[in-house]
């Protein structure tokens, strides 16, 4: 309590230390105007003085960048528990106003509380030492002689002593009170900051739905792939061996990709106590900014090489053809044409553009009819292919008991998409659930179409597993 005390007492003598400037300037002019220059260092004189610079106190701190400073005091000394304001571009008025207040209410209350500390601990200190030395001697006009006079004079120090200290305890404790009121965010500022929350757990979320898409897909390739190799090492032809390797070479590179994913997805998660960044639109889909170019892409950006996890257009091959190098980040064939990545911007992701690669490097057998679809946007082109990335991927996992139908064409204001996978849709193996164990991959095609205000149909037909989703052209409210 003594400790919390004496800091507190700190930041009113340091209320009364920034008062001192304006106590200064006041009299100054007080003394130019009047013309008695003396008679300013009386007391009443000193009041008056005083509560005329209050106002101009005000008025600074409507300017002054005083804030921080002012949160930094109220935290470190007055123990009160302020919330750190935002960052915010500019200051409000109401900001403003409200910093006003507050520094106006300490140097105010701390120059009150610092004018009695100078006057109060010098009187009691001079009555007790008179009282136990002291010879007879006179202060404010008043004499005070050993015995009972100097008693009582001692005896009103110490009062006047613990009265300061209780002004100070409770000038303190009301400082500490409206310290979150007056500094703490503005409620535009906690709007701003709710938003921003927002917008990172979109950001976290999109994040969430891009690496379950993308390693998804390469681990249900590499399945395929790996089963293929073991095939054809049980068939014993004479380029078994050469085979198996360049199957083995595609699973290493896959699987290396899909790892990257994973260890890059984990690390924008955590980074929760780095510096702040800006967290992305979920609906533009980009990773989040701040990205550095060389590192490893975020999870479902095909952009660039090492090709992502699940990436049709690169790495991942099943007919065996390891002859292809990886393409250099920035290649201007890999994917529609994109911006350089840079901390700013990122190179584009996968669209319906990259059906054909997504479908070649599967392994699977599609029977495809896309139409055209060069006039569809690239926010519903990017949604439509995971959704299609999606599908496959069941289709995969769950095994097809013929070619995959995949339909995708315009017709109206709608882009509408389709892929059937001719199994028993009835089979109790998970596939019920929209795909992935515990319907995590339904689930994220739902809130894709839904975000467009589109709609998805899921679920058995006669003729196996049936995805179908349409997707407006263009928003409407």
């Amino acid at each position: 309590m003594i400790r919390n005390l004496a800091r507190r007492w700190s930041c009113l003598i340091l209320g009364g230390a920034l008062l001192m400037p304006y106590m200064m300037v006041g009299s100054l002019i007080a003394g130019l105007g009047s013309g008695r220059t003396a008679n300013l260092l009386l007391l009443p004189a000193q009041v008056g003085v005083f509560f005329a610079m209050l106002p101009v106190v005000a008025v600074t701190g409507l300017f002054l960048p005083i804030r921080g400073l002012e949160v930094s005091a109220a935290q470190g000394l007055l123990g009160a528990r302020v919330l750190t304001p935002p960052r915010q571009p500019g200051r409000s008025w109401q900001e403003r106003r409200r910093t006003a207040a507050w520094f106006t209410l300490h140097l105010g209350v701390g120059g009150v509380v610092s004018g009695c500390t100078l006057a109060i601990v010098p009187f009691t200190i001079f009555t007790v030492v008179v009282f136990f030395t002291g010879p007879p001697t006179q202060t404010m006009g008043l004499e005070i002689a050993p015995g009972w006079n100097a008693f009582l004079w001692a005896l009103a120090g110490v009062a006047l002593l613990a009265g300061l200290v209780a002004l100070a305890a409770g000038a303190g404790a009301l400082l500490a009170r409206l310290a979150p009121v007056l500094l703490g965010p503005t409620p535009a500022e906690r709007l701003a900051a709710a938003e921003e929350h927002a917008r990172a757990l979109a950001e976290r979320n999109r994040l969430a739905r891009e690496l379950h898409d993308s390693v998804g897909h390469a681990l249900s390739v590499v399945t395929l792939q790996a089963a293929a190799a073991g095939r054809v090492l049980d068939r014993g032809s004479d380029g078994a061996p050469q085979t198996a390797r360049s199957a083995l070479a595609a699973i290493e590179q896959s699987a290396r990709a899909a790892l990257a994913d994973l260890d890059h997805v984990l690390g924008l998660l955590r980074d929760d106590d780095a510096a702040p960044r800006t967290a992305g639109d979920p609906s533009d889909g980009r990773p989040t900014a701040g990205d550095p170019s060389d590192s490893p892409r975020t999870a479902g950006d095909p952009s660039d090489s090492p090709r992502t996890a699940g990436d049709p257009s690169g790495g991942t091959r099943t007919d065996w053809d390891t002859s292809d190098s990886p393409r250099t980040a920035g290649n201007a064939s890999d994917g529609p044409a994109g911006r350089p990545d840079d901390r700013s911007g990122r190179a584009p992701q996968a669209t319906l553009d990259d059906l054909g690669d997504l479908i070649t490097t599967s392994g699977a057998s599609v029977d495809q009819q896309v139409g055209d679809l060069s006039e569809v946007p690239a926010v519903v082109s990017r949604e439509a292919y995971r959704i299609v990335q999606e599908a496959l991927t069941n289709a995969i996992k769950h095994g097809a008991h013929g070619p995959i139908r995949l339909t995708a064409a315009v017709h109206g204001g709608d882009l509408r998409v389709e892929v059937v996978n001719p199994c028993d849709g009835r089979r109790g193996d998970g596939i019920q659930s929209g795909g992935l164990s515990g319907g995590r991959g339904l689930a994220g095609m739902r809130e894709r179409v839904r975000l467009l205000r589109g709609d998805l149909e899921a679920g058995p037909t006669e003729t196996g597993w049936r995805v179908a989703a349409r997707l407006p052209l263009r928003s409407s409210p």
